[in-house]
């Protein structure tokens, strides 16, 4: 189902790149976030593994849900800085956990791990968003 035909589907938001990288979204809530993505032949480079572009991009939105996790629909985040260390090449599905470990009223810092199917971290990243405080129509 893409997000035209749910809204809702990035835990409260459209987007449609998300829809094109096919990323599942399992969980928002608490500080954490956690998604899924089932490796296919769009997301392979020439070696075959998933593209690391794939992978810092799956990585950027889980730890920004994480970050707006405690109010999805009342924040949203726009990336300010994201370091990333990729450490094995990734051949599976992958499963992104992230958290965030302080949100002020500004900046949340978010970190968290892209995951194979056996539980090996194939890459680790930190992260700083800029807080944004979403305007509701009235």
């Amino acid at each position: 189902m893409s997000s035209l035909e749910n809204p809702n589907r990035y835990f409260g938001l459209e987007i449609p790149y998300l829809d094109f990288l096919q990323l599942e979204p399992v969980l928002c809530e608490n500080d954490r976030a956690v998604t899924r993505i089932k490796i296919r032949d769009e997301l392979r480079n020439s070696r075959g593994h998933i593209h690391g572009g794939a992978i810092m991009s799956i990585l950027d939105f889980t730890l920004s849900a994480a970050g707006r996790a405690n109010d999805p629909l009342g924040i949203g985040m726009a990336t300010i800085d994201m370091h990333t260390t990729c450490l094995e090449p990734a051949v599976t599905d992958l499963t992104v956990e992230a958290r965030c470990i302080r949100r002020g009223s500004s900046i949340a810092f978010c970190e968290g791990e892209v995951l194979d199917t056996a539980g090996q971290v194939i890459a680790k990243a930190t992260a700083a968003f800029k807080v944004l405080r979403v305007k509701h129509p009235t």
